[in-house]
Parts: structure tokens; C-alpha cells; sequence
């Protein structure tokens, strides 16, 4: 997760963000119920249902009363772009600042394994 002073539903929107993203949850999969879910993280439950609502009003889960939240169409898209645009505007300039203050040349960076 990226910052560590960022409340924990934040991160754990991160999280599940990334799962989304990855394939992990794909459109139409059943994310896991707040219980479980809180459960697996070490979370409480309120924490966890406060993510799950963000995901709701961003219109990237759809919810089926009685039967739980699935990935929306279209949402690994949706949240790609818009994390892209985060890292883009928010953590790049600071990395390439320490790049440029560290010496690093583009070709090293390349070179690394991902």
C-alpha cells in the first residue's frame, strides 16, 4: 500500500484496487463479503464496508441486495486510468527529483528487474 499515514479504508481501497486491476476480481466477480474480508485483512468490518462504499459511489461494484458486490464493467479500465493520472501528477515528480538528485540514469532504471 502506498502511504503509510493514509487512513486504513484508504488503503484497503488501494488493495482491492490493485486486485481489481490485476485480474484478481474480474468484471462481474464476487468481491468477498465485508466479514471475510475484514477477516483476511485484520480489519473491522466498519473500516472495511467504508472502502466498499467508495467503490459503490465511484460506480465500479454494483451491488445485488442479499447476494453481494461484483466488479462493475469496465472498472479494471476505469481505475487504471485514474491511478495512472494519481502517479502521474502526485508520486512521479517526486521520484524523478530523487532520480535526478541520486544520478540515476535512465538506462539503469531500465536494466532493473521489475
Amino acid at each position: 500500500m502506498q502511504n503509510s499515514s493514509q487512513p486504513v479504508y484508504l488503503k484497503l481501497r488501494d488493495l482491492i484496487a490493485a486486485s481489481i486491476i490485476d485480474g484478481t476480481y474480474s468484471e462481474g466477480a464476487m468481491l468477498p463479503s465485508v466479514r471475510a474480508f475484514a477477516v483476511q485483512q485484520g480489519a473491522n468490518p466498519l473500516t472495511v464496508a467504508k472502502a466498499y462504499q467508495q467503490f459503490q459511489l465511484d460506480g465500479l461494484v454494483e451491488v445485488q441486495r442479499g447476494v453481494g458486490m461484483f466488479v462493475a464493467r469496465g472498472a479494471a479500465d476505469k481505475l487504471r486510468r485514474s491511478e495512472r493520472e494519481a502517479f502521474l501528477t502526485r508520486e512521479w515528480p517526486a521520484l524523478a527529483k530523487r532520480i535526478e538528485r541520486l544520478g540515476i540514469a535512465p538506462h539503469e532504471l531500465l536494466a532493473e528487474k521489475l
